[in-house]
Order: structure tokens, then sequence, then C-alpha cells
């Protein structure tokens, strides 16, 4: 009987260390923020003001016509992480210019950056193609959702 309450003590610590590790692997100590590979631009960046209205709110509609960020900040084969907005937006080719959902699909973090025509996550070593979110590599099992944008005035927008 003793074997038995050990062998179940033993699968119940090996299930809760099943489901509790993935968790505490997710949590990371943020001291080192200061180390964080995440590029960043604030939509601050010099875009065209939203008009806004009388009661000062900004509408849905004039959010989405404020430009997300210039097209000469982002680099051809590379691309800028908006922290704020969870977008990416890339340039894979010269004058083409796409634009991702920034939430790695493996558990959920912020990519850091991009380079050499790839999305990279910082977390567990994912990549992303910057042409159209597909996995190249790491544990990520599914593409980056893709964004809608348009190119108008020399700034990258919602669509």
């Amino acid at each position: 009987m003793t074997s038995s309450v050990s062998r179940r003590r033993a699968l119940t610590g090996a299930a809760t260390f099943g489901v509790g590790a993935p968790l505490l692997a997710a949590c990371g100590d943020d001291s080192a923020a200061a180390e964080d590979p995440v590029t960043t631009a604030s939509s601050s960046t010099p875009t065209s003001a939203a008009p806004s209205d009388p009661a000062g709110a900004t509408t849905t509609a004039d959010a989405a016509a404020r430009g997300l960020i210039a097209t000469d900040a982002v680099p051809v084969g590379g691309g800028v992480v908006l922290k704020d907005e969870e977008i990416v937006v890339t340039q894979p080719a010269a004058g083409e210019f796409k634009a991702f959902a920034a939430i790695c699909t493996h558990q959920g973090c912020l990519v850091g950056s991009v380079s050499d025509g790839s999305i990279h996550c910082p977390c567990h070593d994912s990549s992303f193609s910057a042409a159209d979110g597909s996995v190249e590599g790491g544990p990520a099992n599914g593409p980056l959702d893709e964004v809608a944008i348009t190119v108008a005035d020399g700034e990258v927008r919602r669509a």
C-alpha cells in the first residue's frame, strides 16, 4: 500500500510540474529590461496629427488614418517592432511594406527584432518570414497574423 501512495504522489507531483513549469518559464525577471532587444517606435513617430471629436477623444476612423511609422524609418530587409501597437512593420524589398501582429505564436512574447528578412522572438528563438509572417524556425507552430496596411504620404498606416 505504501508503494501505491508513493507512486500516486510521484504522479501527482509530475503532473503538477508538467503543468506549472511552462507557466513559470513564461514568467521572467524584468530586471534585464535594459538588455531587451525589442526595437521600438512609439506612435509619436512624426506623423500627421489625427483630428479628434469635440469631446477630445480620437475616433476609431481617425486612429486608423494616423500613420503607424514613416516609410523611411523601416529598413529594407528589416523592420521595426511597434511595441505599443503590438505590430511589426517590415520592408522585405524596397518599397514593399508588410505588417504583422508582433505577438509570437509560441507563448505570446513580443517579437524583438527584424533583420536579414526574418522576424525574431527573443523568448525561445522562433523566427518568422518578414515577407509573409510564416514560421522559419523555433518552437512557434503558426504564422504571425498579417495586419492590413496602406502606404500613403510617406507613412505606413492601418488599412
